[in-house]
């Protein structure tokens, strides 16, 4: 049997780790290990309560945990955002269980995640367990007997009604409460009657459209209170972001509580920003992150630790898995030690991961996003990040997964050259010294607000005068009776719509639902996976290779209508890679802000995606191999937008050859789009770029590859003649349906972009262009006279005005 290796087998794997690779580490933080701040149980506490704690070994509580208290017990929102592992589910779990106990209080649990929901019900289990078997003075036996429940959508139908009615405490998600909870709450008025606690978790994750969303299914959630004459007490745990208070705030729309200090103790913990090596320098072509994260993880893994790797996309996910499982998982009969954690796997096969990360059957677990809340996944002592999840936060949350059990951990960040990354690893100090971002959401967004006056419309009638978000909700409800929905008698506004709203509208903004995965070997139809509906067109094309667990599988038919894709096991030795183009046209100029030379504006546009055909990339050499067609619907939407536009005589005069003009639109594109990211503290794909003439006669569609190339509506290659009107624009888009509040403040902010963006490119120390400023070049390109660098520049500086 192995032991785990201890403190100074840590120590030596570190310094060997630096000793060896010092060229590539750029950056270094160690974090001291620290003390318990310890506090006394409060002396109200419920007897039974403070005997399962005592059975648990709990005589105290961290500081932090008896602030908490304290001001759940005063009846104020509280908002909890300590580090990871901090012991935040007992800041919740003390006042609600005595509330329970005490004037049988109903409370409503709500985690962003099916995983999350079920490892807080192991948790209530524990403590009543605990509970369990002790005695009062009286002889009587002191079982909690706290009754708690999930409902979520795997909860059978059979059982929704002693949910309603027996639970004390319901675990739930967002999601669940839009669409199952609210609209039918006349079935759960006997909760409803007794609720005194909403319990929000992993509060950080409610931001952008997801946050935008949910503010407005808390606020139909109050509506429903007030009918039953409840003020539920709202209590929220966040990981470490900026603005927790605020966001709080913003979600619930009352005044909130903070508790920011963790008197929890912590083992040592050291950081690591590592740049992969330069391996062409004319290009300034580095190793991939790809191959450096998989050497980072096959140390560790050697040496004893057991690592979390995280990865940007689902399929960087089941990639990095293939190659660890390469060298770790070679012999079929053993249990494998490598695993993928992704969404789009089966609820019952996440759950069994889950499991074994707990019971430490598994080495390494490589997954995206998914497991960066605070699913418990047992004692990992390194975590390696497979580039620059985007914020500061995200950061912090994904490294804060390694050393949870008060032993000495390890976090990498494994840069790519994305201009982030680079930027990033150049200039520890930004991120050393920078302290998280501010978690931002938009819920009067016209969009999201008018889908959710219809749901609470449904659900209540709305009274005249009343008031929902900041809008003009008389002119809402006036729109709904105009499209029929609504009729206006006594002051009262009601639904008449045979419709049900609440079904029709994702938190998640994705739309028509997801599809399923099936796998048809040996004459069977098992489902094994599922994709959401925007991920399915790059994802599961027909010839398309699809991984499970490292596993391809081949897409042999899509049925798009029916949301299912066909697949088989192949032994394929590449995967597939989708190339989209994207179009824009713009709709209405809502400002415009005017420079000497160019111009910037804010606006709606209409977009069209599209996607021709996908590339055959082969394993370890990520050689293109060939290409194959993709045959599917275009997408489109409405969006917001910020663009710029040079005064075609300008540009004329500074790049008279309109390839190179493009080009270096193009490059002042791929610069802009990262600085954009970073300074709206949201995720490079939460927002867009393209560059094109604004009315999509043509476009320069920015593909997988990264390059850009000229296509017009019909996806033909387009000519630059001279002559005529030429007036490339530079879009930054929302990358969701109806904008999501992202490019306004970037319009209000278009000179510092574009002098951060300059300030960028400028600063590369590559020759002439390369991924980390401008995107990439192809051989050649950086010995013209005009190369891809200089020409952004030159387009950055008249975007600039200068």
């Amino acid at each position: 049997m192995s032991v785990a290796p201890g403190t100074a087998d840590f120590t030596r794997f570190l310094e060997r780790l630096k000793d060896r690779y010092r060229d590539r580490i750029t950056g270094e933080l160690a974090l001291p290990a620290s003390r318990a701040c310890m506090a006394e149980l409060p002396a109200d506490l419920h007897p039974r309560l403070r005997a399962a704690l005592d059975q648990r070994g709990l005589s105290g509580l961290y500081s932090h945990q008896r602030q908490s208290w304290d001001i759940a017990r005063a009846g104020q929102h509280l908002v909890i955002a300590t580090p990871t592992a901090s012991g935040k589910t007992l800041c919740y779990n003390l006042p609600v269980i005595d509330a329970v106990l005490t004037r049988q209080a109903k409370a409503l649990y709500l985690f962003p995640t099916k995983a999350l929901a079920q490892d807080q019900v192991a948790e209530l289990s524990e403590l009543n367990q605990a509970g369990s078997g002790q005695a009062d003075a009286g002889g009587e036996g002191t079982t909690l007997g706290i009754k708690a429940f999930t409902f979520d959508g795997d909860t059978p139908g059979d059982a929704r009604k002693a949910v309603r009615t027996r639970g004390d405490i319901v675990l739930s998600n967002p999601d669940m409460l839009h669409q199952a909870i609210l609209p039918h709450h006349t079935k759960w008025a006997q909760f409803f009657e007794s609720l005194a606690f909403i319990v929000v978790d992993e509060l950080h994750s409610y931001r952008g459209v997801f946050g935008a969303h949910v503010a407005n299914v808390f606020r139909r959630l109050n509506r429903v209170c007030a009918f039953y004459g409840v003020q539920p007490q709202f209590i929220m745990a966040s990981a470490t972001i900026g603005n927790p208070q605020e966001l709080a705030e913003r979600l619930i729309g009352a005044p909130v509580a903070a508790v920011t200090e963790s008197g929890a103790p912590r083992g040592a913990g050291h950081l690591l920003l590592w740049n992969p090596p330069v391996i062409n320098p004319d290009l300034g072509i580095r190793a991939s992150a790809r191959s450096q994260t998989t050497r980072v993880a096959r140390s560790a893994i050697k040496a004893g630790f057991k690592t979390i790797v995280f990865a940007r996309s689902r399929l960087m996910v089941e990639v990095i898995t293939k190659y660890l499982k390469d060298v770790f998982d070679r012999d079929p009969r053993r249990p494998p030690r490598v695993r993928a954690y992704r969404g789009g796997y089966l609820p019952s096969e996440r759950r069994g991961i889950e499991r074994d990360l707990r019971a430490s059957r598994v080495d390494v677990v490589v997954s995206t996003s998914a497991l960066e809340l605070g699913v418990d996944i047992g004692s990992l002592d390194v975590s390696v990040l497979n580039g620059y999840p985007g914020t500061v936060a995200a950061t912090w949350q994904r490294l804060g997964r390694a050393g949870r059990r008060n032993r000495p951990s390890l976090g990498v960040l494994v840069a790519s050259s994305a201009p982030i990354d680079q930027y990033i690893v150049r200039h520890p100090e930004f991120f050393l010294g920078r302290s998280p971002e501010q978690a931002r959401i938009h819920p009067d967004q016209l969009l999201i607000l008018m889908d959710h006056v219809r749901c609470a419309a449904f659900e209540l009638p709305f009274q005249e005068g009343e008031s929902f978000g900041s809008e003009d909700l008389a002119e809402m409800l006036g729109y709904l009776r105009d499209q029929g929905l609504l009729q206006y008698q006594s002051g009262r506004w009601y639904w008449i719509a045979d419709s049900y709203p609440a079904n029709a509208v994702s938190l998640r903004s994705v739309a028509e639902g997801n599809f399923v995965v099936i796998d048809i070997d040996a004459g069977k139809q098992t489902i094994i996976a599922e994709v959401d509906y925007s991920s399915a067109p790059g994802t599961i094309y027909e010839g398309a290779i699809y991984m499970v667990q490292s596993q391809p599988y081949q897409v042999e038919k899509l049925d798009w209508t029916g949301r299912k894709a066909f697949v088989r096991k192949t032994r394929a030795d590449y995967y597939t890679d989708a190339i989209d183009y994207t179009r824009l046209k713009i709709l209405d100029r809502f400002d415009q802000q005017r420079l000497d030379q160019a111009a910037s504006s804010h606006g709606e546009v209409h977009l069209v995606r599209r996607y021709p055909g996908y590339k055959k990339i082969r394993y370890y050499s990520h050689d293109n191999i060939g290409y194959g067609n993709i045959n599917l619907p275009d997408q489109e939407m409405h969006t917001t937008s910020v663009w710029w536009q040079v005064h075609p005589e300008a540009l004329a005069q500074a790049l008279p050859q309109r390839e190179r003009a493009i080009e270096g639109f193009l490059g002042a594109a791929h610069a802009l789009h990262h600085v954009a990211a970073l300074r709206a503290m949201a995720e490079v794909s939460d927002l867009g770029r393209a560059v094109g003439d604004g009315q999509g006669t043509w476009f320069a569609a920015v593909g997988n590859d990264g390059r850009g190339q000229l296509r017009g509506p019909d996806n033909e290659p387009v000519e630059l003649a001279p002559g005529g009107r030429f007036e490339p624009t530079l879009f930054l888009y929302d990358n969701f349906p109806g904008g999501v509040g992202l490019s306004e403040p970037l319009y209000r902010d278009a000179a510092m972009l574009v002098a951060d963006a300059r300030a960028l490119v400028a600063a590369c120390d590559c020759a002439g262009g390369c991924p980390a400023c401008v995107g990439p070049i192809l051989p050649g390109d950086e010995e013209r006279e005009q190369h891809p660098k200089a020409v952004a520049l030159l387009v950055l500086g008249l975007l600039g005005g200068t």
